[in-house]
């Protein structure tokens, strides 16, 4: 018990890794609209990043086309809540039937998901025999045709201008609940078989291939899974900003997700959640760096874009001294959220026992 360290202890895990976020993002809700806004943000860009995870930390593959599959997700979800009245107006070319329909958030969801996971066959099917970089640029493209599409269906999807008006249903209780789900979701995948298969293709695909497993069926359907929930993801964000528009789903979504994923790491579902915390709170916290401080007594002009250089060559620092990112291969957090004895330890006398041992020998370590 004296070896324990404090970080397996599920007493210290109950309180840093599950009491601490939840009271922090309680209180981040509460505190005005600004902030809430920021926490739906955080949620929606943390199952962005633990989605494209899926395919590019635990299939070997490396895909850029997050933000297109956002788009589906999107424009699907915004056909099916707005009402008959908003969409005849903005989008006269939608079928009768679609054009009547109205539906609650959450059947939206699940909709939008599917629609972008329908799409991930379509795109999959040819663009998953490339490898490396030409698979990169393949899902690069599949955003450039979103694109397209979307611009140029003005009776469908009222073209640039986009949608506007969208019933703003993305609460942050329904967002984080649809985040927590999901990540289940998601870590049960690759806690299971199937995502052992995964694994053992990503590290080596001739050997996986020699055991049995079939490389093109794990590819396609990976692919697919993330893309339901970059759906679903792509729904919720539209929903919380309720407007949208092609060019809020172009490359610079896409890269941004990319940097979440190889910030927090892209071997990790939880490290979705430590990229997701610099890359939006972090950005915010620069902006005031743009319109000039004091230093020291001087004053220094304004640095407009600094914020970007400056989250760019942490970047970039990331890549060369830690290019497994901060987190690795660890799941430390979602560890600690979907285990059982992380809560029933409030109720072991033992579990206090191994904590004040392991506080005892992190004091004495120091000391030495």
């Amino acid at each position: 018990m004296e070896n324990t360290r404090l970080r397996d202890c599920s007493l210290f895990r109950l309180a840093v890794f599950v009491m601490l976020p939840v009271l922090i993002v309680l209180y981040t809700c509460n505190k005005g609209s600004y902030y809430s806004a920021m926490a739906c943000t955080f949620a929606i860009n943390v199952l962005l990043a633990a989605s494209l995870n899926l395919v590019n930390g635990f299939s070997g593959m490396f895909s850029m086309g997050h933000a297109a599959f956002m788009a589906v997700g999107a424009y699907i979800s915004a056909f099916l809540t707005l009402s008959s009245t908003q969409k005849a107006s903005m989008l006269p070319g939608l079928p009768q039937w679609l054009a009547d329909i109205q539906i609650p958030l959450l059947p939206a969801l699940l909709v939008a998901g599917l629609a972008a996971a329908f799409v991930a066959v379509l795109i999959g099917i040819p663009v998953l025999r490339f490898k490396g970089h030409y698979l990169s640029v393949a899902t690069l493209g599949l955003i450039v045709i979103v694109r397209a599409v979307l611009d140029n269906s003005d009776s469908v999807t009222n073209g640039p201008r986009g949608i506007t008006g969208l019933p703003n249903l993305a609460t942050p209780t329904l967002i984080f609940a649809v985040l927590m789900v999901s990540l289940f979701i998601m870590y049960r995948i690759i806690r299971s078989s199937y995502g052992r298969g995964l694994i053992a293709m990503r590290d080596d695909d001739v050997a996986a291939q020699s055991l049995g497993i079939n490389l093109t069926s794990k590819k396609i359907s990976i692919f697919c899974i993330s893309a339901f929930f970059a759906g679903v993801a792509g729904a919720m964000w539209g929903h919380n900003q309720t407007v949208i528009s092609g060019q809020f789903f172009y490359f610079n979504m896409s890269f941004k997700v990319v940097q979440i994923s190889i910030i927090g790491g892209m071997a990790s579902l939880s490290g979705a959640a430590v990229g997701a915390l610099f890359m939006t709170f972090v950005p915010e916290l620069l902006m005031p760096l743009e319109s000039g401080f004091n230093l020291f007594g001087m004053a220094v002009p304004s640095l407009y874009g600094i914020s970007n250089i400056i989250m760019a060559v942490f970047l970039i620092l990331v890549i060369i001294f830690r290019r497994q990112g901060l987190l690795g291969s660890s799941e430390i957090l979602l560890e600690s959220w979907f285990s059982g004895s992380t809560y029933t330890s409030l109720f072991k006398k033992s579990e206090y026992q191994a904590l004040g041992a392991a506080i005892r020998g992190k004091f004495t370590r120091k000391q030495k």
